[in-house]
């Protein structure tokens, strides 16, 4: 089992575009690898707050949202306290009152929330559903199994995320400092001044205008090529 669930976590990244359709392919996929579980979904902490970032078709809609607006449930106790959380079946559960009776109402009788160890953020759960009392306790081992593959997997996502907004900063900001270059040998050529003098001028031009200094640039650079630009009255020349 562990080479199969190991298979399939690497067949969903490698045609995964992005950690959106990397979790949606591992919850359908996990639900096809776990016995008795009809739905999965994946519980992240972000910005303060639990937040659903995946989950399988068939997953009834407002399951984890109620656990998130109650502050308890399997799957916030297992983000929470990074500790599984089992509910064989929530028509005798007792833990999370108003969870259940939802929970119950759309059909499911079973939850089993695994922690996962996601890198930068402060909680984090893969959470299996079972239609039937216990119905998820074969699947349990395959369950864990799963979930440290999945960790792996989404760690693996975010750190490429991380990356392509690195490269995305890196290329604004040079973009940034190429529009501030024009601008300044623009008022080079036109005040007959230096390098030092005409960025100086440039800088005071944007803290009274309230403007940053890109925009600013940008603008002055847009006007100069016959571009669309926001018009200024003589007070806003630098």
């Amino acid at each position: 089992m562990t080479s199969e669930i190991r298979d399939t976590l690497d067949h969903a990244i490698a045609r995964s575009q992005g950690l959106d359709t990397l979790l949606r392919d591992l919850t359908d996929r996990a639900v096809g690898q776990v016995p008795g579980a009809v739905a999965c979904s994946v519980t992240v902490r972000r910005a303060d707050r639990l937040m659903t970032l995946a989950g399988s078709s068939g997953l009834p809609s407002g399951l984890d949202l109620r656990q998130y607006e109650n502050g308890s449930g399997p799957c916030v106790d297992a983000a929470e306290t990074r500790s599984p959380r089992y509910a064989p079946d929530l028509a005798t559960e007792t833990r999370w009152p108003a969870y259940t009776e939802y929970a119950l109402a759309t059909g499911v009788r079973c939850v089993l929330a695994l922690p996962l160890a996601v890198e930068g953020e402060t909680g984090a759960a893969l959470n299996f559903y079972g239609l039937e009392p216990d119905s998820l306790a074969e699947g349990r081992e395959a369950a864990g199994t799963f979930a440290e593959r999945a960790a792996d997997a989404v760690n693996e996502a975010l750190r490429l995320e991380r990356q392509q907004a690195s490269a995305a900063d890196v290329r604004t900001a040079l973009l940034s400092r190429s529009v501030i270059d024009q601008a300044v040998g623009m008022l080079m050529a036109r005040e007959r001044i230096d390098a030092h003098r005409a960025l100086e001028r440039l800088r005071r031009a944007s803290q009274h205008q309230n403007v940053k200094l890109r925009d600013l640039c940008g603008e002055l650079v847009a006007r100069a090529s016959g571009g669309a630009a926001r018009g200024r009255d003589s007070s806003g020349r630098p």
